[in-house]
């Protein structure tokens, strides 16, 4: 499996696409299509039809992969977007922001 610089939970800053400039939470990461789910980035329509859950059915927004490419990682220091590096710190692999060299947890 791949190792992608973006996981689940961490903050990330859109730097291409439709909703550029926006930041949102990692609800969840794709390796294996190098695509991101990100909590109200990259929102679409889908048609559903009735159901237990929706017993009307509808139309209901819901967020869409963009992919792994157009994120970058938000700094921890300055929030500003930064990219991210590897490092050994004892027997750990930890991962930081190579804009203020902060650890990123």
């Amino acid at each position: 499996m791949k190792k992608l610089h973006i996981k689940k939970g961490d903050t990330v800053y859109v730097n291409a696409g439709n909703d550029k400039g926006k930041t949102g939470k990692v609800l969840s990461v794709d390796p294996a299509k190098d695509r991101v789910i990100v909590e109200g980035i990259n929102m679409v329509s889908k048609h559903t039809k009735p159901n237990s859950k929706q017993p009307q059915g509808g139309i209901i927004k819901k967020e869409s992969g963009i992919h792994i490419s157009n994120l970058n990682l938000i700094d921890p220091a300055s929030g500003k977007a930064t990219r991210v590096g590897y490092r050994m710190e004892g027997d750990k692999k930890v991962r930081y922001a190579k804009k203020s060299g902060e650890e990123i947890k």
